[in-house]
């Protein structure tokens, strides 16, 4: 692991998860962060090109970083479209996010369970999350949800006028 040191946020490369069109957002979010939760309910449909970044505040919301690995896990098999149903179904059902629910919905994706658990555990989903979590410490990012466009950190009002 390298030294963690200020740096400005990475641009949006091929490696991340983003959906949408319009102007490029950046945002750092923890699935099991309520404020989160109630946010992307807003932001979620939003006119941008938007790219998802790990940031699970584990010392705050335990479960966080279980439920980071699973939308990995679910994105290295089902692809992006699984990735993002995951992120949308755990940010509408806050109430439903321990192991049987994360079971449960793996299967409405159609998804391998075994595969699912295996990928959630490996090393190379960890190394994800963690590397996501680590650049958004570099850039300043003390709490979620945190915002990025161009490289400068904006607010949900800031995205809302954006995708205008």
């Amino acid at each position: 692991m390298g030294a963690l040191t200020s740096a400005t946020v990475r641009a949006i490369g091929p490696g991340d998860h983003v959906r949408g069109d319009g102007p490029a957002a950046i945002a750092f979010l923890d699935l099991a962060c309520p404020h989160c939760a109630a946010t992307w309910v807003r932001i979620a449909d939003l006119r941008l090109r938007l790219a998802f970044r790990h940031f699970p505040v584990a010392s705050k919301h335990p479960r966080a970083p279980a439920l980071h690995a699973a939308i990995e896990a679910a994105g290295l098999q089902g692809g992006e479209a699984s990735f993002w149903w995951l992120v949308d179904s755990l940010y509408r059902d806050q109430g439903r996010i321990d192991d049987p629910h994360l079971w449960d919905r793996v299967r409405k994706l159609g998804l391998d369970l075994e595969r699912f658990e295996s990928d959630r555990r490996s090393d190379r989903v960890g190394g994800r999350v963690r590397d996501d979590f680590e650049g958004g410490i570099r850039a300043g990012v003390a709490r979620t949800p945190a915002f990025f466009v161009g490289g400068v950190a904006a607010t949900e009002d800031g995205l809302r006028s954006l995708a205008l």
